[in-house]
């Protein structure tokens, strides 16, 4: 969605939920609840990013490559906390890629996926694992898994398949 696009459909929000009786304060205070590439401009936020792996030290070096690179970054320790943080609060967590690993508790990799694929069918998803099995890859890629990365990633690669997938999200969208 072009920029210009974003900007009206902001704006039509802007104007159902503020009233004329707000002060200006509280006006300019309504962007900080949209962080999302989708009302913004690119300058602003690359897009959000929901990594999902049961390593501290891999979801660390993901999430400051993705925000050096201007994404906003949640992140999630399994499958079940995913689930609990997108489907928090009152509105669904706008969500533009999620990033997800496959040897995780409670629930794994292979089970988060298929939610999300359900769920959020518009939401393009990259698999990230320590554990590299061809079957299992192709079988992803098949089942519209945007990409395949074995850890540890190098930067550019993680950054060129996030780019990638917002790409195609955006695309998916016309």
């Amino acid at each position: 969605m072009r920029v210009e696009a974003r900007l009206l459909l902001y704006l039509s929000i802007k104007q159902r939920h503020i009233g004329n009786n707000r002060s200006s304060h509280q006006k300019e205070g309504i962007m900080g609840e949209f962080k999302s590439g989708f009302f913004m401009s690119e300058s602003a936020c690359n897009g959000r990013v929901l990594v999902v792996d049961d390593e501290p030290d891999i979801r660390k070096v993901v999430r400051m490559t993705l925000q050096k690179a201007g994404y906003e970054v949640i992140e999630a320790e399994n499958g079940e906390k995913a689930i609990e943080a997108i489907n928090t609060g009152e509105n669904r967590l706008l969500l533009d890629v999620l990033i997800c690993d496959i040897r995780m508790p409670k629930i794994n990799g292979v089970e988060a996926i298929a939610y999300f694929q359900q769920e959020w069918p518009r939401v393009p998803i990259i698999v990230l694992t320590g554990f590299p099995d061809t079957d299992m890859a192709t079988s992803f890629l098949r089942s519209g898994v945007v990409d395949y990365l074995v850890k540890p990633v190098e930067g550019e690669k993680l950054r060129t398949a996030v780019a990638r997938a917002m790409e195609q999200r955006e695309l998916a969208q016309l």
